[in-house]
């Protein structure tokens, strides 16, 4: 890989970065290596030290339909033309219009109404607050905690960290901060094996002993992403509908990470068939070009909601109309597109590719769910030393606690997932 000084303009302000620019989940004072980034087309990230990268993480699960895509360049540029925003209060745009429909064609037949947040975090905040004031209008006032799952993960805000893992979660040095809710073990039973129903029964108890304080429950369906990497059974949702109906107690989806095809469907729910309450979606939305995020709820929880007043949430940059108008040319990708073959081959690439990190001793094991691949490790890794050993290999990853995980664009070639997958193995080899 090429590694050619950095242009002293360049230098300049990556030393700035390094001093004074705080990167996601680490130190000011003593910050992770950072490469300077120059551009990206297709699946690869170019570095101003001249190295070309294979994006194995879709910058974080959105990028799906690579870099520099020309469909959602023109839908930008087109839009930004008449306006790149305006406030969502009082006023409202085609763009918005259209997006909303389209998302409530494609989501659960229950989901009727929509809120147009700016980012995963708080359409999160936005379901949340939703649940709440849905019993607090309809009378039942006691009704305000959340039952979550154990090593979920729901954002950085305060009120979905409040529902992220309290004791493996980012977020425990805030547990003083946050109002106490309840969590349920981890589901153990995976994607693919046989379903045991003593997996749901944990669950079952604590809705049973709560649900007169419970406004809902919020979880990850099928697959826990920055809480681990882990695929569960789809019959777990079957069981947690059924007895959200039975004791009244709302479902939330958080679709952020798995919406728009991500494990091959194109929402997770649809694995289960089971519906939610209310469903939080984002990361892809756009694929990858502006943070935009939506919260879509029942026509019941809408309406009861509204028997008490107005949704109390009104971000500034909501609905903006820039956003609105990449994420109709996302959608447009996905509708005119082979998604569901192109993450089928995904699927079966990254189970080939990594299959031989799997005898490893450093390995405990590797998983694949859609165009999802982790490869758990037995101890934690060292992210600076992998992230340099992969940028060595052509290949952009970004590990965390014990998974090298990978996310790639659907329009990876065989290629790609090569030098990705060759990537991890040659670094779990060197460990």
């Amino acid at each position: 890989m090429a590694n050619t000084p950095l242009d002293p303009e360049v230098q300049e302000w990556l030393d700035f970065d390094r001093q004074h620019l705080w990167h996601p989940y680490t130190s000011a004072s003593e910050p992770l290596p950072c490469y300077p980034f120059k551009s990206a087309t297709g699946t690869r990230i170019q570095l101003h030290s001249g190295e070309s990268l294979v994006d194995g993480m879709s910058s974080w699960w959105c990028a799906i339909h690579g870099y520099n895509h020309p469909h959602l360049n023109d839908a930008l540029k087109k839009q930004a033309e008449i306006a790149s925003h305006v406030m969502f209060g009082g006023l409202t745009h085609e763009p918005a219009a259209r997006l909303g429909k389209r998302l409530l064609d494609v989501s659960p037949p229950d989901m009727q109404h929509l809120f147009l947040a700016d980012s995963g975090s708080v359409s999160v905040e936005v379901a949340i607050k939703m649940a709440a004031q849905y019993y607090q209008a309809t009378g039942l006032k006691d009704k305000g905690r959340l039952l979550a799952l154990r090593n979920g993960y729901h954002g950085d805000t305060a009120g979905a960290m409040a529902v992220c893992d309290p004791v493996t979660g980012m977020h425990s040095l805030f547990t003083h901060l946050l109002p106490g809710h309840l969590f349920a073990p981890q589901p153990r039973c995976r994607f693919g094996d046989d379903w045991d129903p003593k997996d749901f029964t944990p669950m079952r108890r604590l809705l049973e002993q709560h649900h007169h304080e419970l406004c809902a429950v919020i979880v990850e369906p099928i697959v826990q992403g920055a809480g681990g990497i882990w695929f569960y059974h789809p019959n777990y949702l079957v069981e947690l509908r059924r007895a959200c109906d039975e004791l009244d107690v709302l479902l939330i989806y958080d679709e952020i990470a798995t919406g728009f095809g991500r494990t091959g469907k194109l929402f997770a729910w649809e694995w289960a068939g089971a519906q939610p309450d209310i469903m939080t979606v984002g990361k892809a939305l756009t694929g990858g070009y502006l943070t935009l995020a939506a919260t879509l709820t029942s026509k019941k929880v809408a309406q009861g909601i509204s028997q008490g007043g107005p949704l109390m949430h009104g971000p500034t940059f909501m609905g903006n109309p820039l956003a609105c108008a990449v994420a109709n040319a996302s959608l447009d990708l996905l509708e005119q597109g082979d998604w569901q073959q192109q993450v089928s081959w995904l699927e079966q690439a990254l189970q080939e590719g990594l299959e031989p990190c799997a005898g490893l001793d450093i390995c405990a094991e590797t998983r694949v769910c859609g165009a999802i691949g982790a490869v758990e490790l037995k101890s934690s890794v060292d992210v600076a030393a992998a992230q340099a050993y992969f940028v060595r290999c052509g290949a952009w990853i970004r590990p965390f606690g014990k998974l090298i995980y990978l996310m790639p664009p659907y329009i990876c070639s065989q290629q790609d997932i090569d030098t990705l997958c060759e990537a991890i193995f040659g670094y779990l080899q060197t460990s």
